[in-house]
């Protein structure tokens, strides 16, 4: 009888250890699973295409990730970031125009640092315009319509340019559009030599395609000044996914880099993702810092 009772106890334990070292098991096989996904939100703007284009490639290729990349307006990104929905935006311009936002959401979300320095943004004509400054727009208000082509409606340079239209009193409307409508737009009249205004940053594929110029602005009137890109996480994810966020903190490029991916995808009918894997092949030794140590798939 002592004897049965031993062999229950063991096999009792026995099935306890196994249960447990099943749970552990599958725990571990989530968490690793959960660790090794990645929801990134763009803005439809041609840097932030092409980059988080190449972050999805890189992370797939390379780590090893699914990755699942959303375009959405400003307004929404920061919201799906500042939820949890999303684990992070690819393109918080600062220190001027996305401010406000970042104010609204600072305990929500994390800097992970720069991907691009050097921004700058205004308004912007080509170079066959006569007029050089900002202060200058209402005398030629006629041969531009009275218009500026603006892009989507919650970007921050709407914002700024709603308020310079104010500050100069200038006798123009907003047009709310896209990126791609205003560069299509912009790439209409220049190939007629009509004169356009848009609302314009850099970095951007048209100062390769276009001789442009930024419309100057007075000394006691900045409104945009340059500044850098960034890329914000929400706020746990460094807790949930460390090594994602290092690899995006680890991402940057130079104007000279991203110039080449921006404009290879502008001029290529192939998909964007198909060019940045392209691009990627050539230029291997532009990542290498940004993954992580160990976490190379071929390392693993």
């Amino acid at each position: 009888m002592r004897t049965n009772n031993r062999i229950w106890n063991m096999l009792s334990k026995l099935g306890i250890f196994v249960l447990a070292f099943g749970l552990i098991t599958a725990c571990s096989q989530k968490s690793e699973n959960e660790s090794k996904t990645a929801d990134l939100v763009y803005v439809n703007w041609a840097e932030g295409i092409a980059y988080t284009n190449l972050a999805k490639v890189v992370l797939e290729d390379k780590m090893g990730y699914e990755v699942e990349i959303t375009s959405a307006g400003v307004g929404p990104a920061y919201t799906a970031v500042a939820n949890g929905d999303a684990d992070a935006f690819m393109e918080t311009w600062l220190p001027t125009l996305h401010a406000d936002y970042v104010e609204q959401y600072q305990e929500d979300i994390i800097d992970l640092g720069t991907v691009y320095e050097g921004t700058q943004s205004g308004l912007v004509v080509p170079t066959y315009v006569e007029i050089d400054k900002i202060s200058e727009l209402n005398a030629v208000s006629d041969k531009f319509n009275g218009e500026i082509t603006g892009i989507d409606a919650g970007a921050g340079i709407m914002k700024t340019t709603n308020e310079v239209i104010e500050d100069y009193n200038l006798d123009y409307e907003l047009v709310q559009s896209s990126g791609p409508a205003m560069t299509s737009a912009l790439k209409k009249a220049y190939e007629n030599q009509e004169p356009i205004v848009v609302t314009g940053w850099k970095p951007h594929w048209m100062f390769g395609s276009f001789d442009l110029k930024f419309l100057e602005q007075d000394e006691d009137m900045m409104k945009w000044k340059t500044g850098s890109i960034h890329i914000m996480g929400r706020k746990d994810l460094q807790e949930d996914k460390p090594e994602l966020a290092t690899f995006l903190s680890n991402m940057h490029l130079t104007d000279a880099e991203l110039a080449d991916l921006m404009v290879q995808i502008n001029e290529s009918d192939e998909s964007n993702e198909v060019v940045a894997k392209e691009w990627l092949a050539n230029n291997e030794e532009v990542i290498a810092d940004w993954i992580p140590e160990g976490n190379m798939e071929s390392e693993m």
